[in-house]
């Protein structure tokens, strides 16, 4: 797809106000910001647009209002965690539109930083409410959205204002974008995907479209034992959706009909609890004992992932392959994730995840640093491996 980034703003843009939508909806706790990552990520973006001159109006939401204001929910603590990280005065108005807004940016100079309060305090943001896109979009002479984790919803401060004003993806929506195009849109081939987590019932959209793009589709943690189970095979007291092996089978017939290699464990590490320190043991997936769960895929498992990455040009990841956030059930997940990250440091792989367990999988192995992109994002980096259409990136391209 085809969008203009912050290299195509016109060489005049001194003095010009630009609505900038970024995503601050960061983890907080006693009016304190305990995980700054969303903020650093947009400051690239908001740092080059005030050196050129530009005036800064910063869009964003918190939390899940419902379109009442809600004290607790305001955005003005995060502006002092912002302030810290631009190294740059970041001003506030308390309201979105109206007088509160009009003022505060009407008093901005040039290169001037300004947070918005919160934009779901209004009912008109979630419901794409044309009449307040225009009262936000009278503040602004462009627009850049920075907030691909809110692309996937069509909002007022997310899709509406592409509409109204000249639009433009700002330093951090570029980044991802770019990678995901990597990752499943132009890929080096072979391409391979490794999708865990819990349940199979929340990302089938997300399994049926994977085995017609990639070449093989590696399954872990709790969906790999629903599709095991539909095989026949016997998990014993694993987390298992029985009701859905009908569903199972029939995305592994999809992936033989697209030439889609599926990659099940074959052998798992089990334990009578899942609990720290509880007694585990390998067996083969055929022999997992009746009072027993799988919690992680064994070292012969591993070993198999390992091999497809090693073969693999680009690899899409979303989900653990087992339990990790308990030892040992970690292995797995810790040794596939160092083993792309030094494929990736070598230049033999081009390495795309997301979403939040992955994130903190990636991270617990130490290894984030080391993909070529990880996405913060949570639903939009989802439904982008749906291959859904993402509103807010649609907008950008319009």
């Amino acid at each position: 797809m085809s969008f203009k980034t912050l290299d195509d703003l016109p060489g005049d843009c001194a003095g010009k106000r630009a609505l900038v939508r970024v995503d601050l909806n960061v983890p907080m706790a006693d009016g304190i910001v305990t995980d700054r990552t969303r903020i650093l990520r947009v400051v690239p973006t908001i740092s080059e647009l005030s050196q050129k001159g530009i005036k800064v109006v910063l869009l964003a939401h918190f939390g899940r209002p419902k379109g009442n204001v809600v004290p607790e929910m305001s955005l003005r603590p995060v502006a002092q965690a912002l302030e810290e990280e631009l190294d740059h005065r970041v001003d506030f108005a308390a309201d979105c539109i109206g007088e509160a807004a009009a003022k505060e940016i009407g008093e901005m100079a040039s290169g001037d930083v300004v947070l918005l309060e919160n934009t779901r305090f209004h009912p008109g943001e979630e419901k794409n409410d044309p009449d307040l896109a225009r009262a936000i979009a009278e503040n602004g002479d462009i627009y850049v959205n920075d907030a691909f984790s809110a692309a996937h919803r069509a909002h007022a401060t997310t899709e509406g204002l592409a509409r109204l004003l000249p639009a433009y993806a700002g330093r951090a929506m570029q980044a991802e974008l770019e990678a995901l195009e990597k990752g499943l849109g132009t890929p080096a081939k072979p391409v391979v995907a490794i999708v865990g987590g819990a349940k199979v019932s929340t990302k089938i959209d997300l399994l049926q479209n994977l085995v017609r793009k990639v070449d093989a589709l590696v399954i872990g943690g709790g969906m790999a034992n629903t599709f095991l189970a539909a095989k026949g095979v016997n998990v014993g007291k694993s987390l298992c959706e029985h009701d859905l092996a009908e569903t199972a089978n029939a995305i592994l017939k999809e992936a033989a009909e697209a030439g889609c290699s599926i990659v099940l464990p074959v052998d798992a590490v089990v334990a009578r609890e899942f609990a720290a320190g509880a007694e585990s043991e390998t067996v083969d997936v055929n022999a997992v004992p009746a009072d027993a769960m799988i919690l992680d895929v064994g070292p012969a498992s591993v070993a198999k992932v390992n091999g497809w990455i090693s073969q693999a040009a680009t690899l899409v990841w979303n989900g653990p392959l087992g339990a990790f956030e308990i030892a040992p059930f970690d292995t797995s997940t810790v040794d596939a994730a160092r083993h792309a990250a030094a494929e990736t440091s070598a230049g033999a792989l081009v390495s795309v995840a997301g979403g939040g367990d992955t994130v903190a999988a990636l991270n617990h192995a130490g290894v984030a640093g080391q993909f070529t992109y990880v996405s913060t994002a949570g639903g939009a980096f989802l439904e982008w491996m749906e291959g859904k259409e993402l509103p807010g990136v649609a907008a950008l391209s319009a």
